[in-house]
């Protein structure tokens, strides 16, 4: 059995490279769906056709979901968590407003627009799909993305009672109001001191560590996503001081192989110095893709539950109505 608890229906900005790669997913997991040779104008017809439907459904429908349920099995995939990212839902954009940086600076204006271009929709539609395809007696559990500030534990525990999750996974893409991750913002590794940098990252993940507000700790050392690393043995003491935090806390991490195949760093999270220490102190670990699209459910989950068990693990763990249970990694 394969577990993926982290992957994402859509997101935006909405550009040439985000309808072309919405295309792709649509060719790949439609293999078998176009009556018309491949590559043929008649078969861009069909094309064109499936990729206008998904634009008039939106994300929301049953049928884009059941795209990665059905190619998820097809994996071996049995149990599914899927999250999107509160930065996506109406309901929370004041609390992004409050926390990131947003003003006249080049990086202001940059999240200004970014944030403008992703913050579309309610999360209402999200919700009752999930619980909808739960009725039909789909094996997913309900979660979101929440992404966490420094200052904003009180407020962002308000705005998450107002929902029944089945769980919530917990984030760090922000240092003090810099969304790292951001391409148009790589600009600020250059010159950066490394080890101060990554310093900051893990006050910011012990902070959410410490919070009380997550289930999972989503990918720990995400920093890493352009490849601007210190010598790794200067980061040994804050993965031991993060294992130990997560271990006291009782909240589980994930083997995230997001980055391995989205990004230039191409390695998941946490490293593999950083799960071994994670299996020292027993934190509970789990398996996501961080699929953005359903051509990419499961991606590279083989090889992650293959480096659990390398590290000391003998069991994943997943969500179902809102309990944490364990698989053992010699049925994956």
């Amino acid at each position: 059995m394969i577990v993926d608890s982290h992957f994402h229906l859509e997101e935006g900005p909405y550009s040439v490279d985000w309808l072309r790669r919405t295309a792709l997913a649509l060719e790949r997991v439609e293999e078998h769906g176009f009556t018309a040779p491949s590559h043929t104008l008649a078969w861009m017809e069909e094309l064109k056709e499936k990729l206008v439907r998904r634009m008039e459904q939106g994300c929301f429908s049953r049928e884009w979901l059941a795209y990665y349920l059905e190619r998820g099995k097809k994996k071996g995939i049995q149990r599914f968590g899927i999250v999107d990212h509160l930065y996506r839902f109406k309901e929370f954009r004041s609390y992004y407003e409050k926390y990131m940086v947003l003003d006249d600076s080049e990086l202001g204006r940059l999240q200004q627009y970014w944030l403008d271009r992703v913050c579309t929709t309610s999360i209402e539609p999200f919700i009752e799909l999930i619980r909808q395809a739960q009725r039909e007696g789909e094996p997913i559990a309900l979660g979101v993305e929440a992404d966490y500030f420094p200052g904003g534990e009180e407020e962002l525990k308000g705005l998450l009672a107002s929902y029944e999750l089945d769980y919530v996974i917990g984030s760090v893409h922000f240092i003090d109001g810099w969304g790292f991750d951001n391409p148009q913002t790589e600009y600020m590794f250059k010159d950066a001191d490394l080890v101060k940098m990554y310093r900051n990252l893990f006050d910011h993940l012990l902070g959410s560590i410490n919070s009380g507000l997550f289930d999972i700790i989503a990918h720990p050392d995400n920093l890493k996503v352009f490849n601007y690393r210190p010598d790794e043995s200067l980061l040994l003491p804050m993965y031991e001081e993060a294992a130990a935090a997560m271990k006291a806390a009782g909240v589980a991490t994930e083997i995230n192989t997001g980055l391995a195949y989205r990004y230039p760093v191409k390695e998941a999270c946490p490293s593999p110095a950083f799960l071994q220490t994670l299996a020292k102190y027993g934190v509970p670990i789990t398996l996501s893709s961080d699929s953005h699209y359903p051509d990419d459910i499961g991606m590279k989950l083989d090889e992650a539950a293959a480096l659990a068990r390398r590290s000391g693990y003998e069991e994943v763990v997943y969500f179902e109505h809102g309990e944490r249970k364990t698989l053992k990694l010699k049925d994956l």
